[in-house]
C-alpha cells in the first residue's frame, strides 16, 4: 500500500461526531489508500479522542492527537475573545513533528466521495498553501473581500487547504496573527478565514471550488455557471470534496438540502461500523 496521506483536523468537542463521518467517507471512497490522521485540539477529552480513535483503529490507519495550549495571557482582551483552536490549522508547523512535510487539512463538516490522491500529489508550483474560492455566478465576492481586507488576490475559503508544511514552519507565526487581529480587528468577519487571506493570500495556490470544495448550498449557482451542465450527476463523478458550509448543518434535525441525504447515509454506515463487536480471539 501506498504511503500513508497526512490528514490535519482540528476541531472541539462538539464536532467529534461529524469528523467521524468524515473519516469514513474518507475511507469509503479511497479503499486503497492509507491515511494519518492528525488531530490537533485545545479541549478534548481522553473520551472523545477515544472516539475518533475507535474509528481509525478499525480502519487501520494511525491517529496522533496533539492537545495545544497557546498561552494568550498577554494578549488584549480582543485577541482572548477568538479560540487559539481557530488558528490551528494554519499554525500547523509549530505543531507537528518535523518529518511531516505536507498535510491535507480538512474541515469536520466535510464529504470525501471521490479519490483525494490529486489533491495530495498536487504541484504546489512553489506555494505554501493550495485552497478555493467560494464565488456565486460572477467574481464580485472576490472584488468586495479584496476593498475590505485591502489585497489583490481571490478570497479562499479555509475549510480545505493544502500545506506546505516545512514553508508554514518558516513563515506562519502566532505573533503575526496576533498582531494582524489587534490591527484590523474592526474588518473581521471570518476571522480565521480573513486572516489567511490577509496574511497569506499571495501564498495561495488557487484549486477548482467545484472539485475540491464544493459548498453545498450553491448547487443552483454551479449550475447556471455552467449552464447546467454541473448536474448532480456530474457531483457525483467529478466533485471530491463536498463542504457543508453554513447553516443548517446536515445533522441537524431541520436540514433538508439535496445533500442532506448523502450526509445521512455516511452517518448511518460509519454507526453501522462502530457498532459491529469486534471479533474475540479463538
Amino acid at each position: 500500500m501506498a504511503t500513508p496521506i497526512d490528514i490535519l483536523v482540528t476541531l472541539d468537542a462538539g464536532y467529534v461526531p461529524p469528523l467521524k463521518v468524515m473519516l469514513w467517507s474518507l475511507h469509503a471512497n479511497n479503499l486503497k489508500r492509507s491515511f494519518h490522521v492528525w488531530l490537533v485540539h485545545e479541549s478534548l477529552t481522553d473520551a472523545q479522542v477515544a472516539e475518533v480513535r475507535a474509528l481509525t483503529d478499525g480502519l487501520g490507519w494511525e491517529l496522533t492527537a496533539l492537545p495545544v495550549e497557546v498561552d494568550l495571557t498577554d494578549q488584549p482582551a480582543l485577541i482572548k475573545r477568538y479560540p487559539p483552536a481557530m488558528y490551528f490549522r494554519l499554525l500547523c508547523g509549530q505543531v507537528l513533528p518535523a518529518d511531516v512535510h505536507r498535510v491535507i487539512y480538512l474541515d469536520p463538516d466535510i464529504l470525501v466521495i471521490n479519490d483525494v490522491t490529486p489533491l495530495w500529489e498536487l504541484d504546489l508550483q512553489g506555494n505554501m498553501l493550495a485552497a478555493a474560492a467560494h464565488r456565486g455566478v460572477t467574481k464580485l465576492v472576490d472584488s468586495v473581500n479584496q476593498i475590505r481586507l485591502g489585497t489583490n488576490t481571490s478570497y479562499f475559503n479555509s475549510g480545505v487547504l493544502v500545506i506546505d508544511v516545512d514553508q508554514a514552519r518558516r513563515n506562519i507565526h502566532l505573533n503575526d496573527i496576533t498582531a494582524a487581529i489587534a490591527a484590523y480587528h474592526d474588518y473581521l468577519i471570518l476571522p480565521d478565514q480573513d486572516i489567511l487571506n490577509f496574511l497569506y493570500g499571495e501564498s495561495i495556490l488557487e484549486i477548482d471550488e467545484e472539485v475540491w470544495n464544493y459548498d453545498t448550498r450553491k448547487y443552483l449557482v454551479y449550475q447556471t455557471r455552467t449552464l447546467t451542465e454541473h448536474d448532480i450527476h456530474w457531483v457525483m463523478s467529478h466533485t471530491v470534496l463536498l463542504h457543508y458550509c453554513g447553516t443548517p448543518k446536515p445533522w441537524e434535525a431541520n436540514s433538508d438540502s439535496k445533500f442532506t441525504g448523502l450526509f445521512l447515509n455516511y452517518q448511518q454506515q460509519v454507526q453501522r461500523f462502530l457498532s459491529v463487536p469486534a471479533p474475540t480471539e479463538a
